[in-house]
């Protein structure tokens, strides 16, 4: 029995997959998921494997390896398998989940500090999300994080360098084949520069084996691109142009933007931003080098992302990686010092961090039940579970804080995030609800009993093409700036609500009849958050 509660592997197994893996098809798919979704099953379905396609159009935008991870899964689940198709991202942060409990302890750390490291990354708000949302943002990352892995060895370990090379370029190349050298720029220099300040360069007899890292990297990473450049050098360039003026004039924000970085980790927001205050922590960390390298290996990825004009809060995801080992040091200074801290200001913190998490134990259940109580008759096993598992671990983190035990403050508090996705994520079907709701589905049978085929106008939307099931050509060229209508006499077309179709004279010699429509919008028409961008009215247009 004490050989299975020390062994922090499984536990760190079994909470990674509690947090990953349970309703991953509850929630619908974004508009980056859906592009790689589509991506994906027309690799299969059209054998576009290389010269990747969105709705049958080029998309080189980003590199396919997550795609193509994503189009084996769709094989073997098949494609209407929502939960199938979000199975390998669930897979590949659990690889980053272990390869920053492998990191933590080549950084001197010992197994159970590891272990804490490991539960506050998969924990932290930011991480889970992407670990449930099968896009590019998670696979770039952790491979960049098992790169590291083995570049540690290399420039710590005699043993086995052309061994820890090999590796690590491969998983270099793995990243810069997931999203480009995004990884590179945000995870990977951030940390060679935390390195150098911490424990300074040792390259004697390594230089060449760090050349080599690089170029097994960049031969693996620039093998696509390179390839689609020669393939198709006239769409690539287009796509370039457009991707490279992103960076400096697309949704562009301040400096300071990312300066709320550590709002992203969610439940442990307040240790976060505790562990960053190095003249508080210094003097109180049990390792005061690896403490110095994690604070700057995180901040340097803050800067470095600040210095980009584009910024958008999914950008913020490799800063949590650092700043989960970074938090780590707050979180064990606590574990080994919570009962003798006489500081007043010091004791206020940590029970207004920790406080404020019972008071949400409570209040979780107390507003679901008065925001949706007439309709949670549906959910009552959801309920009663979410609502039982939280007024428990409430209890469990009261107590404990009044005892100042806080090895088990820290455990209740992983289990308030394991209670909240194993229980609460059904609800999202319940708070998010929009009566006039229409499925793209709905209209492929449509289309079958009119024996018509159908188009998009002028624009087509991801999560819509996905939802539909197949591609839906344009009618409208970006290229010639024309609207070329089919040869049938008769065809069903979307329209967007804003189109005026009527008054187009390409219509001018057919009927219009609006039979249907689409809205994949999970809030009412009346709400903030409703997109026009997921509504289309449906059409049949037959010739005069």
């Amino acid at each position: 029995m004490s050989k299975l509660i020390h062994n922090y592997t499984f536990w760190l197994f079994i909470v990674a997959c509690l947090m990953l893996f349970p309703h991953l098809d509850v929630i619908e798919t974004n508009i980056m998921e859906s592009r790689n979704f589509i991506t994906a099953r027309e690799m299969v379905t059209n054998n576009h494997w290389i010269l990747t396609t969105l709705n049958d159009l080029p998309r080189y935008e980003k590199p396919p390896l997550p795609t193509w991870i994503t189009a084996i899964s769709g094989i073997v689940f098949g494609f209407e398998s929502m939960y199938g198709m979000r199975v390998p991202v669930a897979l590949i942060t659990l690889l980053l989940v272990f390869g920053v409990y492998r990191l933590s302890e080549k950084l001197g750390l010992s197994k159970k500090q590891s272990f804490h490291n490991g539960l506050i990354l998969i924990t932290s708000f930011y991480i889970y999300f992407a670990g449930r949302d099968n896009q590019w943002d998670m696979y770039t990352h952790s491979f960049m994080v098992i790169c590291i892995l083995f570049l540690w060895d290399l420039l710590n370990d005699a043993k086995k360098p052309f061994f820890n090379t090999v590796m690590a370029g491969l998983f270099f190349g793995f990243s810069f084949l997931s999203k480009g050298p995004i990884s590179v720029y945000a995870l990977f220099l951030p940390f060679l520069i935390a390195y150098g300040f911490t424990y300074k360069f040792q390259l004697k007899d390594k230089k060449l084996y760090l050349f080599l890292v690089l170029v097994i990297g960049l031969i693996i990473g620039l093998s696509w691109p390179l390839y689609v450049k020669w393939t198709d050098p006239e769409t690539y360039l287009k796509v370039t142009k457009i991707e490279s003026s992103r960076w400096g004039n697309y949704n562009t924000k301040p400096f300071y933007y990312y300066w709320s970085f550590f709002t992203q980790s969610g439940i442990w927001t307040v240790p976060a931003f505790i562990a960053l205050l190095y003249p508080y922590l210094k003097t109180r960390v049990s390792n005061l080098k690896t403490y110095q390298f994690t604070l700057i290996w995180t901040l340097a990825s803050v800067v470095l992302l600040s210095i980009v004009p584009e910024k958008k809060s999914r950008y913020l995801l490799p800063v949590l990686i650092p700043m989960a080992l970074n938090t780590g040091f707050y979180i064990e200074y606590l574990i080994n010092q919570f009962k003798t801290i006489s500081l007043k200001k010091e004791k206020t913190s940590i029970y207004f961090a920790f406080g404020l998490i019972v008071l949400i134990c409570f209040a979780i259940p107390i507003a679901i039940f008065f925001i949706a109580k007439k309709d949670i008759s549906g959910f009552k096993f959801w309920f009663i579970a979410l609502t039982l598992s939280l007024f428990a671990i409430g209890y469990v983190l009261f107590t404990n804080l009044k005892n100042k035990n806080f090895t088990k403050v820290f455990y209740a508090v992983i289990a308030v995030q394991v209670a909240v996705v194993v229980f609460g994520i059904p609800f999202t079907n319940l708070l998010l609800k929009n009566p006039d709701y229409a499925s793209a589905k709905a209209i492929r049978e449509k289309e079958k009993s009119l024996g018509v085929k159908t188009y998009e106008l002028n624009s087509f939307t991801p999560e819509i093409i996905w939802d539909y099931g197949s591609s839906i050509p344009l009618l409208f060229s970006e290229e010639t700036q024309k609207l070329t209508l089919p040869t049938e006499n008769k065809f069903g077309l979307l329209v967007l609500e804003t189109d005026s179709i009527n008054s187009k004279k390409e219509f001018q010699n057919y009927n219009l009849e609006k039979v249907s429509y689409i809205d994949l919008n999970h809030v009412p028409k009346e709400a903030k958050k409703h997109n026009d961008r997921l509504v289309r009215i449906y059409y049949i247009v037959t010739k005069k």
